[in-house]
């Protein structure tokens, strides 16, 4: 199968499993199907699927996620301040690290809103419908929804990164308060501890909780640099930490906090 050929077989067996989508009809477009197929897929509950299933989306996300372009830390430049740290603005998704870190919600199953641009969305989206799964199935597990500040780690999947790792931050509704500013430092130190746990060499923070959640951008970015670097000194851990930013403006005040350029994808 080519591309075309494993996302119009994807589509049809998802539309399949619910009579919902029998007078949907499939777009014509490469662009409009690629939506399609991962609209379809956000909206799907996390139940079982067949083998072969997985098998032609993960050739398909494979292919998809490469023609982006992955970058591995080894291109990256750290910041001149600390030789294990770098700022990175672009796709957290490209990037080939030990982890990256999903801002999760406190259901821990990805966000079922169809092409959302949340992270947590684009996450589950590049990864396959597996780790939507295993979330799922960690949080039956657990009983109860996910603590802001704690983290859980699952495999990567289809993405270059070998693990995720998921964690719920504050929303900041009203003023920020003290117990904000503690439980995003306990999300950046949360995710480094389970990382250290696991033996991992490298992780990708996004900015956690600056989006949907609210919290104020130039204090979310002194916490993690603040918590990070206060981490890396206490366990005397040679990790490398990629601050990663989306948008301009986080990454000036990144750039400002750690004295140094970051770089661009």
């Amino acid at each position: 199968m080519n591309q075309t050929e494993r996302r119009m077989w994807l589509i049809k067996e998802i539309m399949a499993e619910d009579d919902y989508y029998r007078n949907y009809d499939i777009p014509e477009a490469a662009k409009d199907q690629k939506d399609f197929l991962r609209a379809l897929m956000n909206v799907r509950e996390p139940k079982t699927i067949s083998e072969e299933f997985l098998r032609i989306q993960d050739e398909y996300l494979k292919e998809e996620n490469a023609s982006s372009g992955l970058v591995s830390i080894d291109e990256l430049k750290s910041v001149e301040s600390r030789i294990n740290i770098y700022v990175w603005q672009g796709d957290i998704t490209r990037l080939k690290v030990d982890a990256i870190v999903n801002a999760a919600n406190s259901g821990m199953c990805g966000c079922f809103q169809p092409l959302h641009n949340c992270i947590d969305n684009i996450i589950h989206s590049k990864s396959g419908i597996q780790l939507r799964l295993k979330c799922a199935d960690i949080m039956r597990r657990q009983g109860h929804q996910e603590p802001t500040g704690h983290a859980k780690i699952t495999p990567a999947y289809n993405l270059p990164c070998e693990y995720v790792i998921h964690t719920v931050g504050p929303i900041v509704q009203g003023p920020l308060t003290k117990e904000h500013e503690e439980l995003l430092a306990s999300c950046y130190k949360s995710c480094l501890d389970l990382a250290a746990e696991n033996g991992l060499k490298s992780i990708a923070f996004c900015c956690i909780s600056t989006g949907v959640f609210m919290f104020p951008n130039q204090r979310a970015a002194e916490i993690a640099v603040e918590t990070v670097s206060n981490w890396l000194d206490a366990t005397r851990s040679d990790m490398k930490i990629v601050f990663n930013v989306f948008k301009d403006v986080d990454l000036e005040i990144y750039e400002k906090l750690l004295d140094g350029p970051g770089g661009r994808g």
